[in-house]
């Protein structure tokens, strides 16, 4: 008996190092599939509509999928057209941000190895853009893959309830489907709140920007609207280009983009901080420190789409762990501390 008790553990331990691996040798395949499951959760609400209105399984998903096919076009369109309107005025940037360093580094003394006005900032920032080009592409090229797998998986969600209770006992098969729907309640819950304030907070950022007369306001709206699903950090690294982007426009006046950085920053404190809690509340019941340590294995896991996913995925992850006894502890060390205890 003791031995098993020691023996458990580090079974359990190996099986998620073996289950890591699988996760990050087979992400070209797996991470697809995870973003479709996740996409399936937004879409399936309109086509479980039609199909309550008599319309065959199959056309439902064929309207889904052309809307979807339209946003994406669109998105594709809207991405082209503002890269190219960036790169047409990067010279100008540059030529700029290079005057700015050149004056930094004449009137204070730098260290050797911080030397702004020896970097050919052309050169460093062209480098990171023709990167950026390169991950867009690929994200691009599995974007068929994920659709693909999202279109087999809508065909099957309005029969997947049944064929659950039809495939175990009764009590087996309601536990399970209890299970899927309360994962599908949260997963769902949070990605049209969070669709919700992201909107909100990519408006009042655009505002911002256009009241400031800043180049690519709607560029940087755009940004903001998808990195607000990274919780914690996504809003801040969405507001470090139009900030800088600001201070290189507006030198050597840079009290306007120091007013567009507090507005900013008072934008997402808001809504991060105040609005956000407010309106989830503890939907998710899930604590600061699992979200953390969630952000941190699926970012570094899976990079920026990782950390995309790290909240639902963590949510999926309680849930299922306070549906199985011996995995109830971690659903209790997930969990928000809303109930009432006595801390030492």
């Amino acid at each position: 008996m003791q031995n098993q008790r020691v023996l458990i553990p580090l079974i359990g331990v190996i099986a998620l190092v073996m289950v890591g691996f699988v996760l990050k040798t087979a992400q070209a395949v797996i991470l697809p599939l995870v973003i479709a499951w996740f996409l399936s959760y937004l879409f399936a609400p309109p086509v479980n509509f039609l199909a309550r209105h008599r319309v065959p399984t199959g056309p439902a998903v064929a309207v889904v999928m052309i809307l979807l096919f339209g946003f994406f076009y669109l998105t594709g369109l809207f991405l082209y057209e503002r890269s190219m309107a960036f790169v047409e005025e990067y010279p100008k940037y540059a030529d700029q941000f290079t005057q700015i360093t050149a004056v930094v580094a004449e009137r204070y003394t730098m260290p050797s190895w911080l030397s702004f006005g020896q970097i050919d900032w052309k050169q460093q920032i062209g480098q990171h853009l023709i990167a950026f080009s390169g991950s867009f592409i690929t994200f691009t090229g599995n974007l068929a893959m994920v659709l693909i797998f999202l279109i087999f998986m809508l065909l099957g969600k309005p029969y997947f309830e049944s064929k659950i209770q039809r495939a175990f006992p009764d009590a087996q098969g309601k536990r399970i489907a209890t299970v899927t729907a309360s994962i599908a309640g949260q997963i769902s819950r949070y990605l049209y709140v969070k669709l919700l304030l992201s909107t909100a907070s990519s408006l009042l950022v655009w505002i911002v920007l256009v009241i400031g007369k800043s180049d690519f306001p709607f560029t940087w709206a755009v940004l903001t609207f998808l990195l607000s699903f990274i919780p914690n950090i996504g809003t801040v690294v969405a507001s470090i280009p139009p900030v800088l982007l600001a201070f290189v426009q507006f030198y050597p006046n840079f009290w306007v983009a120091a007013g567009i950085a507090i507005a900013l920053l008072i934008i997402h404190q808001v809504i991060g901080c105040f609005v956000e809690p407010k309106v989830l509340g503890d939907k998710l019941n899930l604590s600061p420190m699992a979200i953390l340590l969630s952000l941190v294995f699926w970012g570094w896991l899976w990079g920026i789409t990782g950390a995309l996913l790290a909240v639902p995925i963590a949510a999926a992850v309680k849930i299922v762990c306070e549906n199985i006894e011996m995995l109830k502890p971690v659903a209790v060390l997930m969990g928000a501390d809303t109930h009432d205890s006595n801390p030492v």
